[in-house]
């Protein structure tokens, strides 16, 4: 059978771009991606059971070509707003550059597919250890093609409901985002109880399971049930805008929760997710050198050579993988020379980015073995290199050229990182189907360019509808609804709190949040020690005191329902609860893009103003979708 086709590509760039749009959507309000593999291999499924009939239509080499493509576009969306974002937040850029974002996505995704080649071997043929979940998953579901047609139903139904949903309440503006309240206590107490109002954050909760959603929960509470309370009532009196923080909360107790915490609190997530990284870091660094070792080996012994080869382990050729890697280095020093006007440093950087995207790739890579691509802590390692850079930069006395800089790098990196743990991820599905490696990693680079050429659009409609980590850039009537953009949030405050001149870092909360991930890490070595199923891994959690508790709350929910679900059946229904869940993100996440462009171009739509009954309706349609979820899984 035939794998890559004319009708496969066609598809592949399609899904590909939807896909990496919703993904960069829900990257940006919640801090989490979701892998696209299954989705897309349903989807794609379904369209070709649609031609000439359904017995000639499905082929499982084709879909395989369009889920590697499309599963490639998420992951790169996820490198793009991890970092990129970040650029506006230290006020680098005020917009989205297109040919600056596609650039560096596009370099940094191939270069990510070019680093993970010669691991194939070692990591998905030879290794024992290493599953890769997602490609496992994705193996059985295409070995399914014959459902195909009703699992993309299913997948379009609920999208459509996810979209519905959405457009109700940022279209018609019937309900807000959050169902929400907060007290100032005896004038020295703040509380504050609430949770989104989203689809996409529910099924997100079911797709991660109830370990991470508690871990996420637990995070939102040590910042905002602890955290929060604690400082107001240690420094009430301490200025924040001129402001007391007394005077703020007590005028407005939710939006001063809000502002303490975008201000003060969510820094304890930097020092957790700060020390999380490098933990996951030093965790695999001697097994991820010896997969090094070993596929480089095996390299060796097959020669340059590949006619040889059976077709199920002919790779793009090694001169062709270190030729490209070379070809690409070109570029992206000229992109650094233009930045920073310096030829030196810019070689500086670039070397520095090659070796760490080809190590970070390799960690990225072996992380998504045993975990899966999408608990895959891609921001740790962003964070070792920012870290790297930065305080290269100052050695070599240039720490005057700014946060921004390190950014660069850093986004290059986390772009590769993201696509190496997704190839691998990729190649270990066309293992078990026996598909041919180098035409997946073909397909693997045909996705990365779709998604560098539809990302900045998609980012730059979000930033002028809603704003990317603030809407202060917007009129007062459209503020209210910016998107979090946790991870480049937390770019932006390392990069600045070593090389920003003018750094108001408050390194306090962040030692302190330090010190929270290295007890959270004792804990979960504790949990290892006494072979506990619930494992804490530190990340989930620090992502949880970064991200307002309101998003916390329905991640939480949709982890337990599936638990609730599931619990105690002898048959694991839960891949027809993933379908339901890929649709109903990928519905809000579409709808709240398209919106976003009817917001840009000041195309009016009715209000229905519900009042402050809205949020309740609001929240009985979210409860009577986790019901309809219930319903499908069972």
């Amino acid at each position: 059978m035939k794998e890559i086709t004319l009708r496969s590509i066609v598809l592949s760039i399609f899904i590909t771009a939807a896909l990496a749009g919703a993904n960069a959507y829900l990257g940006l309000k919640a801090g989490m991606t979701v892998s696209a593999s299954i989705p897309a291999a349903v989807i794609s499924m379904g369209v070709l059971a649609c031609f000439a009939g359904r017995k000639k239509g499905n082929n499982i080499f084709e879909n395989n070509m369009v889920q590697t493509a499309a599963s490639a576009g998420e992951s790169l969306a996820a490198g793009v707003i991890f970092t990129i974002p970040a650029l506006i937040l230290l006020g680098h850029w005020t917009d989205f550059s297109f040919w600056e974002v596609s650039l560096i996505a596009g370099l940094g995704g191939i270069l990510g597919i070019l680093f993970c080649i010669p691991l194939r071997r070692a990591f998905i043929v030879d290794s024992k250890e290493l599953t890769f979940p997602e490609g496992l998953a994705t193996a059985e579901v295409l070995k399914e093609g014959e459902k195909g047609g009703a699992g993309a139903s299913l997948i379009g139904q609920s999208a459509l409901i996810g979209g519905l949903f959405k457009f109700f309440q940022s279209g018609f503006k019937a309900w807000g985002e959050a169902l929400e309240g907060a007290k100032f206590l005896g004038g020295k107490w703040l509380g504050y109880i609430g949770t989104n109002l989203s689809p996409a954050l529910l099924g997100v909760g079911y797709i991660v399971g109830k370990n991470i959603g508690i871990l996420v929960f637990l995070g939102g509470c040590i910042a905002w049930i602890i955290g929060l309370p604690l400082y107001v009532y240690l420094n009430g009196n301490e200025l924040i805008g001129g402001d007391s923080i007394n005077s703020i909360v007590q005028n407005s107790p939710v939006d001063g929760a809000y502002l303490i915490w975008s201000k003060k609190i969510r820094y304890l997530g930097v020092g957790a997710m700060a020390v999380g990284g490098i933990y996951a870091l030093l965790k695999v660094w001697k097994p991820v050198l010896d997969g090094i070792k070993s596929g480089m080996e095996a390299y060796r012994k097959m020669g340059i050579g590949q006619k040889d080869l059976p077709r199920e382990e002919r790779n793009i050729p090694m001169p062709f993988v270190l030729g490209g890697i070379f070809l690409l280095l070109i570029p992206i020093v000229l992109y650094y020379n233009h930045v920073i006007s310096d030829l030196n440093i810019a070689l500086a950087m670039g070397i520095i980015m090659v070796l760490a995207g080809f190590l970070f790739s390799s960690v990225a890579g072996y992380m998504g073995g045993l975990v899966g691509s999408s608990n895959n802590p891609i921001s740790g390692i962003t964070i070792a290199t920012l870290l790297f850079t930065s305080f290269v930069l100052l050695f070599m006395g240039k720490g005057s050229i700014g946060p921004a800089a390190a950014i660069f790098v850093g986004s290059i990196v986390c772009c590769a990182a993201s696509i190496g743990s997704d190839i691998l991820q990729d190649l270990k599905c066309g293992n078990i189907i026996n598909a041919t490696p180098w035409k997946q990693e073909v397909m693997e680079i045909l996705g990365v360019v779709v998604a560098a050429l539809v990302i900045t659009p998609v980012l730059s409609l979000l930033h002028n509808a809603y704003g990317i980590g603030s809407d202060l850039h917007l009129p007062v009537e459209a503020q209210g609804n910016f998107l979090a953009a946790p991870q480049a949030g937390l770019m932006a405050s390392v990069a600045d709190g070593i090389l920003g001149e003018n750094s108001t870092l408050p390194w306090n909360l962040v030692f302190i949040g330090i010190a929270i991930g290295v007890l959270i890490i004792l804990w979960d070595k504790r949990l290892e020690r006494a072979g506990s199923s619930f494992r804490a891994p530190v990340l989930a959690v620090a992502v949880g005191i970064y991200l307002p508790i309101e998003l916390a709350v329905p991640i939480f929910l949709g982890g337990y329902l599936r638990h609730y679900l599931h619990y105690g059946k002898k048959k694991d229904t839960s891949r027809q609860g993933i379908l339901v869940c890929s649709g109903l993100i990928t519905g809000e996440a579409l709808m709240g893009i398209i919106l976003a462009g009817v917001i840009v171009s000041k195309i009016s739509i009715p209000v229905i103003a519900l009042g402050s009954v809205g949020p309740w309706i609001g929240f009985i349609c979210l409860a009577l979708i986790a019901k309809y979820l219930a319903q499908k899984v069972r």
